[in-house]
């Protein structure tokens, strides 16, 4: 049985209390826990073996191999040929630009220091990459079976960002998560629950309904437990390599890498990267130094007041179970940082050279400039797509605004005019003519989007109420408004009307899963509705159906389904002149597939001597015939 979230959550939080309390026997109990999924995936592998052998002998021995023994054998052979193939982990390379000693040789030797002072592996790569974030990376050559191969990620911006103490401390936290026992005994458990997942994964992909009957329903009791003990797992390792980091480089070094790393990662994503992709709208090719500009803006972090407003959300933030990371706030005090800092927690006062500098010294200048050409490579063409599309855009509000003065425009010229200045000036003032609409029309699914968006944005928790009603009229936007709340909510610590929504984004993605299933053929028991299209509609549609000379006649329905009805789903049956073989029949079926322009989604089936039973259905529809010849 499938834990809900609720549940979850409260199996975490019992489990975090005794692993406090007794940690060397919470660990045997995951470890006795891992194992319980070893033995009953090896069970059942040496049970399905067995009957197997057990099958070709008695066939052999009684020298009759009927077709009822081969089926079973072969039904028998695809999940363990999946099992066993799935027991071989895989892992991908990690991507990123492959370090020389002799590019970054005080890096190198820093490294090995700190490896040797916790006594951790060597690393048999290290990785410069372009993300804020550094990393280690265990990839066992032998799978289950293990000898790693150890990676080392490093982020430049991350580099940049933190003075040479702090990049230590960094590292000394990565280096942690190798030292000691507990990193081996962490990688195994993650190693065990990534076979379970791709055990399961290959069952469902192979559609194997008896391997699926052996495992899928053990798995689905036992995951969710065995997940909820690794969580916990995984948050006491970030606990230790605080720790181990705070023993290498003391407690003010690693908690001011910390704060730095959780104030700059804000800094980039809600000020730089939104300023520099605002630069489309006016400028035909990206900037070609925009690695350089990161350096810049993370040594000094734009001003003092964004630095004291990020550090600020980063500490109103709550841990919560959907990330191993504890929050900013449990980190430092975990570290006795706030008992060190007794007036309070401050903005780490800015340093005079980056660890980048200092430890990729003068081959600095090529890497940023690699990534550099790297980046502008890969946003190119989408850049020149967003200019043109911005400067169509503004063209677009030009001459609206232009009409607005001599005469009234319609609804949707008004909502073109609002959301264009959204996008493209001011949305201050967007925010009054989005209220403006929805004076007029209160169900306004964009507006209420945009505004609530908005507000939630310049923390106005009414802007709940605006996404609520937006997501109430349009399934496809369920998701994207919920974690807008999601987000909002945990950013002002109130993590206990966070359960709700995470309970609902769940239950969403059931339900677009059910939805699929009942989209995804016509059967004779299904119910059907009048299509409830404009006559112009038909009409276009039955223009370009003229165009096939085999066709007889042309059904179009709605079917009636029970998950998102507001999303119609038509049925389009089409009848031939003649029969003609199977090939031919999807010849033509794949024809109108591509060729006709439907007016929403549409499923198209051959009328046939197999579909009679649909083609009755769809006769006792009103106005079901759209085209006969």
């Amino acid at each position: 049985m499938a834990l809900n979230q609720e549940e979850f959550d409260t199996l975490v939080t019992s489990l975090q209390q005794y692993a406090q309390q007794q940690p060397g026997s919470y660990k045997l109990r995951v470890g006795l826990l891992a194992l319980l999924g070893y033995g009953y995936i090896f069970f059942s592998l040496v049970l399905m073996l067995l009957v197997f052998v057990g099958l070709l002998a008695l066939a052999f021995y009684t020298k009759t191999l009927n077709s009822v023994v081969l089926k079973l054998a072969l039904v028998l052979l695809v999940p363990i040929f999946v099992v066993l193939r799935s027991l071989w982990v895989t892992f991908p390379e990690p991507q990123g630009l492959k370090l020389q000693r002799q590019e970054a040789t005080y890096l190198f030797n820093l490294v090995d220091k700190l490896t040797t002072k916790l006594k951790s592996p060597k690393f048999h790569h290290i990785l410069l990459t372009d993300e804020f974030n550094a990393a280690v990376v265990q990839i066992p050559r032998l799978g289950l079976l293990g000898w790693q191969q150890n990676y080392l990620l490093l982020g430049l911006p991350l580099m940049q960002a933190l003075s040479p103490e702090q990049f230590c401390a960094v590292l000394g936290h990565e280096l942690g998560h190798l030292s000691g026992n507990h990193s081996q005994f962490a990688g195994w458990i993650y190693r065990i629950q990534k076979t379970y997942y791709q055990i399961l994964e290959k069952l469902q992909q192979s559609g194997d309904q008896v391997g699926s009957l052996i495992l899928q329903s053990f798995f689905n009791w036992y995951s969710p437990f065995f997940a909820a003990y690794s969580f916990v797992l995984r948050r006491m390792n970030e606990y230790e390599a605080d720790r181990c980091a705070a023993e290498l480089v003391g407690v003010e070094n690693i908690a001011e890498a910390l704060i730095n790393v959780d104030v700059k990662a804000k800094f980039l994503e809600n000020s730089f990267w939104p300023s520099i992709y605002k630069q489309a709208e006016e400028l035909v090719e990206p900037p070609q130094n925009v690695y350089e500009q990161v350096s810049l803006m993370l040594f000094s972090c734009s001003t003092q007041e964004d630095s004291i407003r990020f550090l600020q959300q980063a500490l109103s933030e709550k841990t919560d179970h959907q990330d191993t990371h504890p929050c900013l706030q449990d980190r430092l005090e975990s570290l006795g940082y706030l008992t060190v800092k007794n007036q309070g927690i401050t903005v780490p006062p800015q340093f005079e050279i980056s660890a980048a500098s200092e430890y990729l010294g003068n081959n600095l200048e090529k890497f940023t400039h690699l990534f550099d050409q790297t980046w502008q490579e890969k946003v190119q063409t989408p850049w020149r797509q967003r200019y043109a599309y911005a400067q169509e855009s503004l063209q677009k509000l030009q001459v609206l605004e232009e009409k607005s003065k001599n005469q009234s425009l319609t609804k949707d010229e008004n909502w073109d005019i609002a959301y264009l200045t959204w996008e493209f000036r001011s949305q201050e003032t967007a925010m009054l003519m989005f209220r403006a609409i929805l004076a007029d029309d209160e169900n306004h699914t964009e507006a209420n989007y945009l505004l609530g968006q908005a507000l939630l944005k310049r923390n106005d928790d009414s802007g709940i109420d605006y996404i609520e009603r937006a997501i109430s009229k349009n399934s496809n936007i369920f998701i994207d408004g919920c974690n807008l709340i999601y987000v909002f909510l945990k950013s002002q610590g109130r993590n206990k009307e966070l359960k709700s929504y995470q309970e609902r984004i769940q239950q969403h993605y059931e339900f677009v899963w059910l939805a699929k299933q009942e989209r995804s053929d016509v059967k004779d028991n299904d119910q059907f509705k009048h299509h409830d299209l404009s006559a112009e509609v038909i009409e276009n549609l039955c223009s370009q159906l003229a165009k096939y000379p085999e066709l007889k006649t042309a059904y179009l329905v709605q079917k009636v389904v029970n998950y998102f009805p507001e999303e119609h789903f038509y049925i389009l049956g089409v009848q031939r002149k003649w029969t003609l073989t199977d090939s031919g029949k999807y010849k033509f079926l794949e024809q109108i597939i591509n060729e006709v322009e439907f007016p929403g989604y549409t499923y198209v089936i051959i009328i046939n001597n197999d579909t009679k039973k649909v083609e009755k259905n769809l006769r006792q529809v009103p106005e079901a015939v759209i085209y006969q010849r």
